[in-house]
């Protein structure tokens, strides 16, 4: 069954310089890299990341792709400085300083918006660890700061038409909410809903490990 990290912090490994070491980021990094990349490694521009963590994969990518500038993300103070630690180590001119967002705000922004928008916004294990409205207003800040040809890519566990991809996921699910009531894994037929009403379609569910998926959304095509 796989195990949910709320605060990084708490995980007990000792900082280095602040740099916080996440064990799901050696599982998925390079698979979760595999179903971006194809958009991310050609594209040129700004990317947000939200819920960014430890800051490991926003250092990661941002070493693969010189042409876009990242924006690493978070809520908790112990994951701003270990996001700030891999910044420094990492020495990249298109790697920002982290920025506090808080995704249950509904008003949420970034500190740098720009009047064309971004090119993407990546969320990695966030959903099923906070409430229904983080996932609404995730999709209202996309539909919000996305630019046309942008893209938002969400990884996790996630239901297919209200059933579990795997018992193990059936499982996790349970051992959520009984942690907290308001987390869960999501159902991508419910976050498709939440795209449409914001002007975005759900483009691809690309499988990963672990009964895992990356769900790429863009800007809904306009009908004449």
């Amino acid at each position: 069954m796989p195990e949910f990290v709320v605060d990084f912090g708490k995980l007990g490994n000792a900082p280095d310089e602040g740099r916080l070491n996440a064990p799901a980021f050696h599982r998925n990094h390079e698979a979760i890299w595999a179903a971006v990349a194809g958009y991310l490694a050609s594209a040129q521009g700004d990317v947000l990341e939200v819920g960014s963590g430890t800051g490991q994969h926003a250092a990661t990518y941002a070493a693969r792709t010189p042409l876009l500038t990242w924006w690493p993300s978070d809520v908790l103070p112990s994951h701003l400085a270990s996001i700030e630690g891999w910044r420094r180590q990492a020495r990249l001119a298109n790697l920002r300083a982290p920025q506090r967002i808080d995704l249950s705000d509904p008003a949420w922004t970034w500190n740098d918006e720009k009047a064309d928008g971004l090119a993407a916004i990546l969320c990695i294990n966030t959903l099923h660890i906070s409430p229904w409205r983080v996932s609404e207003n995730l999709f209202a800040g996309a539909g919000r700061l996305l630019r046309p040809d942008g893209r938002l890519f969400i990884y996790g566990p996630f239901k297919r038409d209200g059933e579990h991809t795997a018992p193990g996921n059936a499982a996790f699910d349970a051992k959520l909410r009984a942690e907290n009531p308001d987390w869960g894994v999501r159902d991508v037929t419910d976050l498709r809903g939440l795209a449409e009403n914001c002007g975005l379609m759900l483009v691809e569910a690309a499988p990963m490990p672990a009964n895992n998926l990356v769900l790429v959304f863009a800007r809904a095509q306009r009908q004449n």
